[in-house]
This record gives structure tokens, sequence and C-alpha cells, in this order.
């Protein structure tokens, strides 16, 4: 198993605001939105320095959408910034109506996705996000996992044309990707290469299964570990390159298991090689408050979890 470290913890949510101020001052056409929540989204130094460049819509998500759609007209690059449920389900038919519809070129940044939002609890800790936007036509979604990666991705879809869902969060996570890499839209990352199991994992759960790929190790399981950071389009050729090796899958988000990246892998290998499969996810119900570790813990989000997944992947393989 290969050995990933890091030297320090950060919040992926960061990692857009340190992109966000690359862009203001590289792309002079990147501008930014926000529904009041600038220092949850990490855009004060974006705004600092490129004040003509930000516009505070307040507590008017579904407005902030169509100014958004609007300034694509005119050439502009807005990225829209609130919490993921505002993101989406609050504003679900300004987005399918103005965004996607036309394929207008604005990035949806949303930050606090998942469970691993907290103590705000189930009314914010949106886990249908990722199936609502993949679902739409001309969306691309995106779900990167650590500081680095965000950050490397934000700049990134700036060069990308048509509508983004870029998806985040709140707690601090160890950073362990390359800070000077180079983000390819719909291009997996390989983690480790193994021989046993495929572990599909995106966000925050990418690292879970780093650490789970290790005690797969000690088990003696060789676990091939592959980011999944774009979920939509999502990278077939990785998936079955990967299966064709391992013969069983296990799928890893911090999303509900209905609609989310397990789904669209489960549809893959339906239509090419139909392979056991396990889901690491939310079991179809909300969340709750507590602490991030709490709940990704009684959610079935650790990375043990993960481990249990892969044996009961491993067992149903055809001798």
């Amino acid at each position: 198993m290969k050995e990933y470290t890091y030297t320090e913890k950060k919040d992926t949510r960061s990692g857009f605001g340190a992109g966000l101020l690359e862009l203001g001052r590289t792309n002079p056409n990147v501008v930014a939105l926000c529904a009041d929540l600038v220092g949850s989204l990490k855009m004060a130094d974006f705004i600092k320095e490129n004040p003509e460049r930000f516009f505070q819509i307040g507590i008017a998500e579904a407005n902030m959408m169509g100014i958004a759609a609007g300034l694509t007209i005119g050439g502009k690059i807005p990225y829209t910034g609130t919490f993921a449920n505002f993101s989406t389900g609050r504003v679900y038919d300004q987005i399918r109506q103005s965004i996607a519809y036309s394929g207008k070129n604005v990035k949806i940044c949303a930050s606090h996705a998942g469970l691993t939002l907290g103590e705000d609890g189930a009314t914010h800790q949106i886990l249908e996000d990722i199936g609502m936007m993949k679902m739409l036509p001309h969306m691309t979604v995106i779900n990167p996992c650590d500081y680095n990666q965000t950050k490397a991705a934000t700049i990134a879809i700036a060069d990308y044309e048509g509508p983004v869902y870029l998806r985040f969060g709140r707690p601090v996570i160890p950073v362990f990707t390359d800070p000077n890499q180079k983000f390819e839209i719909g291009k997996a990352w390989m983690v480790n290469e193994g021989t046993d199991v495929s572990i599909f994992a995106t966000g925050h759960m990418v690292w879970k299964a780093i650490l789970a790929g290790h005690i797969l190790a000690e088990k003696g399981i060789s676990a091939e570990i592959i980011n999944i950071h774009t979920i939509k389009p999502l990278d077939e050729e990785a998936i079955l390159k990967s299966v064709a090796k391992t013969k069983c899958v296990v799928s890893a988000e911090e999303h509900n298991r209905l609609g989310g990246l397990g789904d669209s892998i489960a549809q893959v290998l339906v239509k090419n090689t139909p392979l056991p499969m396990e889901y690491v996810a939310v079991n179809d119900t909300f969340g709750e408050s507590g602490t991030p570790e709490e709940l990704m813990e009684k959610y079935g989000l650790s990375e043990n979890d993960i481990v249990e997944a892969a044996q009961r992947a491993i067992s149903r393989k055809q001798a």
C-alpha cells in the first residue's frame, strides 16, 4: 500500500478561496457572487483585491443564479458561493431553467456539503446534491478530495466552457495531494494500484479509503484505490480497467447511496461487466447534529466501514 503523508490539515472550502483568489489575479473575466456567506465560502481575499468584481446578493439564492446566468451573456465567468443545500435544493428550478438548459458558463460552488457540515444538522446537511446535479443535462459535477485538489479544480473550471457544480466541505482534513497538480476534468486519479478489490472514492472519503487500504493490506488484501473527483463526466475507462483486474467493487461517498457516485459506477458495470459491488454511503436517511467524525462513524462512512465493504465484495467474487 502506497504511503501518503501530510504535514497539515485544511478545509476544502479554503482551497476554493485560494483558487478564486488566484483566478482574480489571472483571469479578468472571473466574477464572484455570494448569498451572504462570504466568511464561510472564504471569499474575503478575492473581494479585497477585486471589489468591483464581487456581488453580494444577500439571502436570495434563486436571484443569485439568475444574475449569474445573465453575467455569462456579457462574457463573464461567474462563481456563485453558498452552502451546498442552498446551491442546489433551494434553487434547483433556477439552475435547471436558467443555467443548465441553455448551457450557461456558471460555476456553482457549494460548501458545507454532506454530513461533515456537522452541528448545523439535517436541514443543512444535503446528501442528495450530487444526484440532483448529475441528472441535469450539460452539467459537470466535481467533488475534490483535499485543499490542494479543490484549489486546482477551482482554477481549472474557469477554462471549461459550460455549467459546473463544484462541491467541497467544512471540516479540516489531511492535505495529501500535490500542491502543483494539474486538475483534469473527467480524469480519475490512481491513488494506489491493487489486485483484490477496486475502491472508488470521492471527496472526503478518499482519505478514508487510504486509511482503509492500509488496514486491508495488514489483512493481506491488495486494494486498488481510485479518486473519482469528477462524477460527471465519469471516467468509465479507468473504472473498467480497474475492475478487469480486481473483479469486485466498493464505492465510497459522503452522500445518499441513492443517486450518487455508486449508482453511476453501477450503471457502468451493468452495461459492461456485472460484478459484485458494495456501497459505502448514507443509507437513504437524513443526518443530524454532531461532530463530523461522530456523524461519519454513526452513518457508516468510516475507514472500517470501507474495510468491511471490501471484504463483503471479495467474498462475493466467483471462484
